[in-house]
């Protein structure tokens, strides 16, 4: 067949007649011969100390195979937080050229940080579908600003328009394990199955990761696939049925120190760490396990067990996964690559926690409360996080955890496999990398030269190096060779074997003279920060960071705390902004010019927390046009929020209904004095604040509730407090239903109205009324 390639000319012949013509087919994009798959599997808030082949006693024995199978990296990092990083492992660009400073819900209008990668920043999806691969994404994407994640768009930075092909999984940052807020392509869907009928979210994952592979190769065996699998675990909620939890009974009676010493001395025996290492030090911010009541320590050995059955569970999937390769025979041609996205998380706090939304709100957990949900820890009602100390022992034999730029915060486990590809078995490599350095490893690999253009947009340079002359070379010289960090103020800088670093708000919360996270840096505490606060290690003689040379090394310190700044300058680094959950409240472009009166519609896609109307600390009032049938009607009226925090209105037992779910701490429910009437009505209710919020101990505004029936109040009741910053990642406005975990324990999601429902108003201007009924005429004669 007579084929011309893309750009080239016409290269048949073209008659007055068919028959004394030649004909020409455009050629197809076709991948190299031989050209393997690509699989990153993405694992979230997984330490350097929690995979089996990295030292744990955690069972992991479908990833330890893969490390057996390939090479094992004990000098790879990330940013310190999640969509940082999966930004450069997508990339190869560094987290603030990709606009990434933070998670897109802190986004600040600054080149470095506004949350909206630039399109000049290929991902590895958009260059591999030009060479003739299939894309896909699957679960926690997480790079999409929050205020376009709506179905108003745009979608540009959507999977879809990424390069993926097809998606299916989650945008936000976390999501309900039992009940996660789906998206498949660019059209929210609903999960298939309850838990009650066995749902979990990886379980799903896998089913749909097997047969978009399926789909393809049953049509075109020879079409390479480039995957990108990122499960919710680890991270926060840490959900999983019982008896995995229940397979470690026990093991984690002996605390988290227990479990550090003897995890720092497989990695010692695995040769993954080095024998000189020292283990850091107990963190002062943990507790000292054998001070701990005996309900504490039983409390915190079964949020282990939890977790520990989470990521066994997690394993066991991804290895049907591979199995399903194997069964393919694609297996022995995937490059794979297991990362994690940064260390172990310490939003749980240091008891641990029922709830993570807590965390973002600055809410304290509650040990009282955490002990009553012992038995049914990782179970649908809850959204829980371990407590810190074991975020310490997940991280050995580093210091600190997620959000910081120590080690623990920025060093993750890496393994590459690739059977045809990679000669290496079960070694362990020591060179120093990034995830800038995952994109420029698989195009290297292949044979791929970065484009100059992407859909006729101007390419950036990859910032990434290759670890391609690693894989069969234990010694091959290392080119990753300068690397900055800064996350949330806390800063740090890689050159040539060492690393400084200029921690924030301290060393750990207990010496940050009274700083705590999220506590602001001003321009003159940079300057001593800059001035004082700066360590410095010998990363080849010192792996953990445990000896401080800034006082004998000050002139390196010095030139290093210069390149720094030098990196910063190239990366968009500036400004630095250490603010914590107060960025969440940064007011962000909208698609929408502002507005203070919204409408929403029945049977239409979840309104994220980002793209609608901020409720909380402020009045608003909510209307929804119902028509209740003969015999009366109950459901969700209107929704926003989850079992995570949030509020309700609904029709209960014939009674107008507010439920407020203050954190899964407190919930509060206020009915109607009367039944609801049949037929076509207006349901409302007013949220009018009574108090000042009190932000940094976790509370909203207090305020009254009251509810109306056509302008008419039939009822009211008071709210001693709210959530004051966010109702919870995954929160969004239904109309009709409460899609997803319920807000309230006193009724079964999706819990939709019976009745007939024409749309919702929600007013944020403020404004009192005067006259209720001549509103609701008003509101009637506008449908």
């Amino acid at each position: 067949m007579n084929e011309y390639k893309s750009g080239q000319a016409f290269s048949g012949v073209i008659g007055r007649t068919f028959d004394v013509s030649k004909p020409a087919w455009p050629a197809p994009k076709r991948a190299k011969e031989g050209a393997p798959n690509v699989l990153f599997i993405i694992l979230d808030d997984v330490g350097f100390g929690q995979l089996g082949c990295f030292g744990s006693p955690i069972r992991t024995p479908h990833m330890d195979a893969l490390a057996a199978d390939g090479v094992r990296y004990n000098n790879m990092h990330t940013t310190a937080l999640c969509s940082p990083s999966r930004a450069c492992f997508l990339t190869g660009r560094n987290h603030h050229s990709n606009a990434l400073a933070c998670i897109t819900e802190g986004s600040t209008g600054y080149p470095g940080s506004n949350g909206s990668m630039p399109l000049e920043n290929g991902m590895l999806s958009e260059i591999l579908l030009q060479h003739g691969y299939n894309t896909y994404a699957i679960g926690k994407w997480h790079l999409t600003p929050t205020e376009a994640s709506s179905a108003a768009g745009p979608y540009d930075r959507w999977p879809l328009g990424r390069g993926f092909e097809r998606f299916y999984g989650f945008l936000g940052g976390d999501t309900h394990q039992y009940y996660p807020e789906l998206v498949r392509d660019n059209t929210q869907v609903e999960p298939e199955k309850t838990p009650e009928e066995g749902y979990h979210l990886t379980v799903d994952l896998v089913e749909k990761a097997k047969a978009m592979i399926a789909d393809a190769k049953q049509v075109a065996p020879n079409k390479p696939f480039f995957m990108y699998f990122c499960p919710g675990a680890m991270h926060a909620p840490h959900h999983v049925p019982q008896e995995w939890a229940d397979k470690y009974k026990g093991k984690f009676d002996g605390g988290w120190d227990v479990y550090r010493e003897e995890t720092f001395e497989r990695q010692k025996a695995m040769g993954l760490v080095p024998d000189n290492t020292q283990l850091s030090r107990h963190d002062p911010d943990v507790q000292d396990w054998n001070e701990l009541s005996a309900d504490e320590r039983r409390l915190y050995a079964r949020m282990m067990e939890v977790f520990a059955g989470f990521l066994e569970h997690t394993d066991h999937y991804i290895g049907e996964l591979i199995a399903f390769l194997k069964d393919l025979g694609e297996y022995e041609n995937t490059m794979i690559m297991v990362v994690s996205d940064n260390g172990a998380s310490s939003e749980g706090g240091p008891h641990g926690s029922v709830n993570e939304n807590k965390f973002f709100n600055n809410v304290p957990d509650s040990l009282e409360q955490n002990l009553a949900a012992i038995d049914t820890l990782g179970g649908p009602e809850w959204f829980n996080h371990y407590p810190w100390g074991w975020t310490h022992a997940g991280n050995t034999p580093f210091r600190r955890w997620k959000r910081e730029t120590y080690r623990g915060g920025v060093s993750d486990p890496l393994i590459v496999s690739w059977p045809k590809g990679i000669k290496s078995r079960g070694e362990v490599r020591t060179q120093y990398c990034h995830g800038i350095d995952m994109v420029p490893t698989v195009l290297d690999a292949i044979g791929i030269e970065p484009p100059t253009h992407i859909r006729g947009i101007s390419q950036s340079p990859i910032e990434g190096f290759s670890l391609a002359s690693s894989f069969d070379r234990e010694d091959a010289e290392a080119l990753h060779v300068t690397q900055y960090f800064e996350m949330f103020g806390h800063r740090s800088l890689y050159h040539d074997g060492w690393r400084a670093v200029c921690p924030w708000p301290g060393t750990s919360f207990a010496e940050a003279e009274g700083r705590v996270f999220g506590t602001p840096i001003t321009f003159d505490q940079l300057t001593e920060l800059d001035a004082y606060g700066w360590e410095l290690y010998n990363i080849r003689e010192d792996f953990a960071e445990t000896n401080n040379l800034a006082d004998k090394e000050r002139e390196r310190l010095i030139a290093m705390i210069g390149m720094w700044y030098v990196e910063a300058g190239k990366y968009n680094v500036l400004p630095i902004d250490s603010r914590g959950t107060m960025r969440f409240l940064e007011e962000r472009p909208q698609i929408a010019p502002p507005r203070t009166h919204y409408v929403y519609y029945p049977g239409t896609q979840m309104v994220p927390t980002n793209a609608a109307p901020r409720v909380t600390n402020v009045p608003h009032r909510v209307a929804v046009h119902v028509s209740v049938p003969d015999g009366g009607a109950s459901g969700a009226l209107f929704t926003m929020g989850g079992n995570d925090g949030g509020f309700v209105f609904y029709v209960q037992n014939g009674r107008l209904t507010y439920g407020y779910n203050y954190v899964s701490d407190q919930r509060f429910k206020i009915q109607s004095d009367e039944t609801i009437p049949a037929g076509e009505h207006v349901f409302g209710f007013e949220f009018t604040p009574t108090g000042a919020p009190d932000f940094a101990n976790g509370k909203g505004v207090p305020a009254t509730i009251t509810l109306f029936v056509d302008g008419k109040s039939v009822g009211s009741g008071d709210l001693p407090v709210t959530i004051p910053l966010s109702l919870g990642l995954g929160a969004g406005i239904c109309v009709g239903s409460d899609s997803g975990s319920p807000v309230m324990t006193d009724y079964d999601p999706p819990f939709a109205f019976t009745g007939t429902i024409k749309k919702a108003l929600v007013d944020v201007s403020g404004e009192p009324i005067e006259d209720r009924e001549a509103q609701v005429r008003m509101y009637l004669a506008r449908q």
